[in-house]
């Protein structure tokens, strides 16, 4: 029955999706940005929370795009699956606060009582934080039902034991000794001219255009599988971050981490002039090793990626196809990108990258006053 469908359906749609792609464009990505921001920090809970936090006292943990399947052949999150489990068991046991960053549940694809029955140990996980009042449920272009079905509230009720809000985003505002840091914490689809309408629209792609599109299995144009909107979106969330004062801003949707502003690839050019500066040469010939196989990862290096201010981040994803996750920690005072591996059926988790909260503060304000 799909194959007679996609005969006659596919080459139609696949033309409707080109004409209304999901690549956004700049102005409508600050609009919305921007509006998401003011409604948090002005009027608290209608789109979502404000936490006033200090970093050093309140760890906070934040995933984004498991995009929990049904196991099948399509489901990328079954091979995470232990890995991200484990990663939960080590921050509840160390008491963190735990954002879920959108595209938890891939329902474009999947019936979501499927995706509850074939998910049933994450959720349990996951209801561990709810029970401390330590999660933060945000919605992903994958997962809109959560903010858009009337029954959601149910469903979500029925799945943590209580009653859990989908926002649209969370602020974070760190406590400093001298000051504050608001950090913004988004899935990264705003602007989408696909899934980030009006209530009408986001209805539309949630219930009826995105799970078409799965069903004929047509690439959804989404950046997490096409490189140049990968290129588009980071340099859109960074634009917009750059141009604010005093915040940085966290998103998914990409599948991609970004750490200060810099991919990995940007990262491992810095740090290759840095090597050879030192006459490092063991450390020039393993970045020079790398570079090849991350430059199929990314299709674009940044030109400034020197003077960069460090305003953006990318949590990445916890569906990667080695079963590795990562994540963006904030404890100890320190940001960090942490990537959690499965080795012998061990998970471990390391830090990629940090920056100490004060440090970053500090580079902000330095970005801000030679703009």
């Amino acid at each position: 029955m799909r194959a007679i469908f996609k005969f006659f359906l596919k080459r139609p749609v696949t033309w409707i999706v080109n004409r209304v792609s999901s690549s956004p464009r700049q102005e409508n990505v600050n609009k919305s940005l921007s509006e998401l921001y003011q409604s948090i920090t002005t009027n608290p809970g209608k789109k979502g929370p404000l936490f006033a936090f200090r970093p050093d006292e309140h760890p906070v943990i934040i995933f984004s795009d498991l995009h929990k399947g049904t196991r099948d052949g399509s489901d990328d999150f079954g091979v995470c699956e232990k890995t991200y489990l484990a990663a939960l068991e080590y921050y509840n046991n160390n008491q963190y606060y735990y954002i879920n960053l959108g595209d938890s549940e891939e329902l474009w694809e999947n019936l979501l009582v499927n995706v509850i029955k074939y998910n049933k140990d994450t959720f349990e996980a996951e209801k561990k934080f709810v029970e401390r009042r330590a999660f933060a449920k945000v919605v992903g272009n994958h997962d809109l039902y959560w903010g858009n079905d009337p029954l959601a509230p149910t469903f979500l009720k029925n799945v943590y034991g209580t009653n859990v809000k989908a926002h649209s985003g969370v602020v974070l505002r760190a406590e400093l000794p001298d000051g504050s840091l608001d950090i913004l914490c988004t899935h990264g689809h705003q602007g989408d001219a696909q899934s980030d309408g009006n209530a009408f629209s986001k209805w539309f792609v949630s219930a009826i255009w995105g799970p078409l599109q799965g069903f004929l299995e047509i690439n959804t144009n989404s950046p997490s599988c096409n490189d140049e909107n990968k290129t588009i979106h980071n340099q859109y969330m960074y634009e917009w971050s750059a141009s604010q004062k005093n915040l940085i801003l966290i998103t998914g949707h990409t599948h991609q981490p970004v750490f200060n502003s810099l991919t990995h690839l940007e990262r491992l050019y810095l740090q290759l002039e840095d090597a050879k500066e030192k006459n490092d040469e063991t450390e020039v010939n393993r970045i020079l090793a790398e570079i090849p196989r991350r430059r199929r990862e990314y299709n674009h290096v940044n030109t400034h990626y020197h003077s960069m201010k460090p305003s953006y981040f990318n949590s990445g994803c916890c569906c990667f196809d080695d079963g590795n996750i990562t994540g963006i920690e904030i404890s100890e005072g320190y940001m960090r990108l942490v990537k959690w591996t499965s080795k012998s059926g061990v998970a471990l988790r390391e830090v990629a990258e940090e920056t100490h909260i004060v440090s970053l503060v500090n580079a902000l304000a330095s970005s801000e006053s030679s703009q």
